[in-house]
C-alpha cells in the first residue's frame, strides 16, 4: 500500500492538534500582567481613554447590513467560477446565471421594499 497518500492527512491532523495545544501553552510560558497595568486597559481605535462602556448595544440595522453584505459577497464568489467556465458551460450555463441573479435581484427587491436598507 502506499502511504504517500495518507502523508498530507496525517500532517494536516497533526497541525490541528499541535497549534490549539501550542496556543494554550502559550498562556502558562508568557509574562503574566499584573492587576492595574496599561495591558489591563481598554484601547479602541488609538483613543486611550474611553468614556463609555465596551459592550454598549448597537443597532440591529449594522448587523443586518452586515449579513446582506456576506450574502451578496457570496454572489461573486458563484459567479467567479462561472464566468471562468462560460465557454465550457455555453448558452444554458448563461441561463442559469441569469436565473440565479433573478433570484438575488429579486432578493433585493424585497430587502429593499421591506426598508432593511433604510437608517430612519
Amino acid at each position: 500500500m502506499n502511504y504517500n497518500f495518507f502523508l498530507p492527512l496525517a500532517t494536516i491532523l497533526l497541525l490541528t492538534i499541535l497549534i490549539p495545544f501550542l496556543f494554550h501553552l502559550s498562556r502558562y510560558i508568557g509574562e503574566k500582567s499584573k492587576p492595574g497595568t496599561a495591558i489591563n486597559e481598554t484601547y479602541e481605535s488609538g483613543i486611550k481613554k474611553t468614556y463609555k462602556d465596551s459592550f454598549e448595544r448597537f443597532n440591529v440595522k449594522y448587523y443586518l447590513v452586515a449579513i446582506i453584505f456576506v450574502i451578496f459577497d457570496v454572489e461573486i464568489l458563484f459567479m467567479f467560477p462561472w464566468a471562468v467556465t462560460l465557454r465550457e458551460t455555453g448558452v444554458p450555463g448563461l441561463f442559469e446565471m441569469f436565473a440565479f441573479m433573478f433570484l438575488l435581484l429579486a432578493g433585493l427587491i424585497y430587502i429593499y421594499k421591506k426598508g432593511a436598507l433604510k437608517w430612519k
